[in-house]
Order: C-alpha cells, then sequence, then structure tokens
C-alpha cells in the first residue's frame, strides 16, 4: 500500500472514530449543576473539549487502522469470506 492510500484511510478512520466518541464524556448543564443559558437545548453540553475527543479519536482510529493493515497484510478477511459480495451459484 502506498503511503498516500495508507495516510487517506487513516483519515477517513480518524473522522469515523471522531463522530463515534463524540458523545462519551460529555455532561449537560444539569448534570453539571449549573443553570442552563437562556436558548440553550436542555440536551446541549455544558463544556465541550475538541482535545480530548481529539486524543480519543487518534487512538481509537490508530487501532482501527493497525487492524485494518494487518488485514490487507495477512489477509485474515477476504472479499470471499463475505456472503454478500459472493458471485451468486448456480
Amino acid at each position: 500500500m502506498k503511503l498516500g492510500s495508507a495516510l487517506a484511510i487513516y483519515a477517513l478512520f480518524w473522522v469515523m472514530s471522531f463522530f463515534l466518541v463524540l458523545p462519551f464524556g460529555v455532561r449537560t448543564d444539569e448534570e453539571a449543576g449549573v443553570e442552563r443559558a437562556a436558548g440553550h437545548a436542555e440536551s446541549a453540553p455544558h463544556r465541550f473539549s475538541f482535545g480530548k475527543a481529539a486524543l480519543r479519536a487518534t487512538l481509537l482510529s490508530a487501532l482501527l487502522f493497525a487492524l485494518f493493515y494487518l488485514n490487507y497484510i495477512y489477509g485474515w478477511i477476504g472479499v470471499g469470506a463475505l456472503d454478500w459480495a459472493a458471485p451468486p451459484k448456480d
């Protein structure tokens, strides 16, 4: 796999991981024990830390990409292993 392809795939894994980790560790104003500001939704986060979310996404995406790359090298799961991708048998 070329370096450019690996970086593009890792970027996709990172973006996917970022959206997966967004809801973890987020507290609402009610859970934080402070009064909700006027005009904010009840479900709005009290404080959002991009750094924490990015770190969590980086760790998760590194793990997922490592599994993807190892599968690419060793071929643990191939296209033939997926029933929906196999051609129909007559």
